[in-house]
């Protein structure tokens, strides 16, 4: 059987494990006097060691366990933002989409017939012509090409190659696809331009973007 030395020496150091502050000071005094938990057998001596470590091990997961879940909360906060950005974005592009596909739809319903024929065209009249073509979304990628292929002239003709038109096409007579009036009428010249890009890099301004490259298209 434990001294009542013993029994007084244990308690208090089980104090520190359980927060009190009297109990605390007990218990570094019990811990200073080496005499008292000399008188302590070993076995209670480890119990008392162990209670105290659980008691701090509990504290720091508890601890532990706060942070963990407000970094989870904060990580789904910023997550969750996050993704109504991307939503948004991806509205406002499809909606974009959608206009340039309507408009794409109504300038492919246009050819040369959409036009009065006149027997020559000022470069205002051929980009009022390309503006109600050209999706407005492509028209500067569009307008871009045209301005340094031919400044918009559109019988323009390559000295050495002989390239044709607003476009430079080469020979002149494949915008003969689109119309047999090719050489005299830029909304011939300007459906088969646009569906050129629209064909061979998907839009003007993927043309556009080629011929900044390569400084051809």
């Amino acid at each position: 059987m434990a001294s009542a030395t013993a029994v007084t020496a244990v308690g208090s150091v089980v104090g520190v494990a359980s927060g009190s502050t009297a109990q605390t000071n007990d218990a570094e005094a019990a811990v200073a006097d080496s005499t008292l938990l000399a008188d302590i057998p070993a076995g209670q001596q480890a119990q008392v060691q162990t209670a105290s470590l659980t008691q701090q091990a509990n504290v720091q997961a508890i601890a532990a366990d706060a942070s963990a879940k407000k970094d989870a909360e904060e990580s789904a906060r910023k997550a969750a933002a996050q993704s109504a950005v991307e939503k948004k974005e991806a509205a406002e592009k499809a909606a974009q989409d959608a206009k340039e596909r309507a408009e794409a739809k109504a300038a492919a319903s246009r050819d040369s017939s959409s036009f009065p024929v006149q027997s020559s065209y000022t470069i205002a009249q051929i980009q009022a012509m390309a503006r109600q073509m050209v999706p407005s979304g492509q028209w500067t990628c569009f307008s871009n090409i045209v301005d340094h292929e031919s400044s918009w002239k559109y019988t323009a003709v390559n000295a050495s190659s002989g390239a044709y038109g607003l476009f430079q096409a080469l020979p002149g007579s494949k915008m003969s696809s689109v119309g047999s009036d090719w050489q005299t009428n830029p909304a011939t010249q300007i459906k088969w331009g646009l569906n050129y890009m629209d064909s061979r890099y998907g839009s003007p301004c993927e043309a556009w973007s080629f011929w900044q490259a390569n400084h051809w298209y």
